[in-house]
């Protein structure tokens, strides 16, 4: 059974980048601030799909790296071309929107990444409302049968994940 803590740290990290987003400022700072919350959120949900495969994630925060070990290591997430042609650029955001004081993230750049980054999340089926697919009792109840008897994911975001991460299995049976 993988930790589900990665995955809703992965969608916290998003929706305090579009939470600040809100805040109606143009500053440097507070931009550089959001890229850094949307990077987080892109590695953290890379690293909890490869960790749910059994992959031992390496300490890194380069993006690109972390994409061609999802393809290669046969990871249940759906990853966008956005994501692909956008990896370099959301490393930078990690390490230059934190230590570069010279580096500034554009305003529409920001907003690209937030909107990118939750349609990542929605075309993997990870929301807070119970995903379609669990709408069918049946379904459910076979995603169950993948879980030790006594557990029972804790919410909706939950059930959710498990089922991206049993998503191939699933539709085998």
């Amino acid at each position: 059974m993988c930790d589900i803590r990665l995955f809703k740290s992965a969608y916290t990290d998003l929706e305090l980048a579009e939470e600040i987003y809100r805040i109606p400022r143009n500053d440097e700072a507070f931009l550089n601030g959001i890229a850094y919350h949307l990077q987080q959120s892109v590695e953290k949900l890379l690293k909890a799909f490869l960790e749910c495969k059994g992959v031992t994630v390496p300490n890194t925060h380069d993006i690109y790296r972390l994409v061609r070990m999802s393809r290669n290591n046969g990871s249940n997430i759906i990853i966008t071309e956005w994501l692909e042609n956008r990896a370099d650029t959301l490393t930078r955001w990690e390490m230059d929107t934190r230590y570069n004081m010279d580096y500034s993230v554009e305003s529409d750049k920001v907003k690209e990444g937030i909107e990118e980054i939750r349609h990542l999340f929605d075309i993997n089926g990870l929301k807070r409302e119970l995903r379609q697919e669990l709408q069918d009792t049946g379904m459910k109840e076979k995603l169950a049968s993948f879980f030790p008897k006594a557990f029972v994911p804790a919410d909706d975001f939950e059930w959710n994940c498990f089922y991206q991460i049993y998503r191939k299995q699933l539709l085998k049976k």
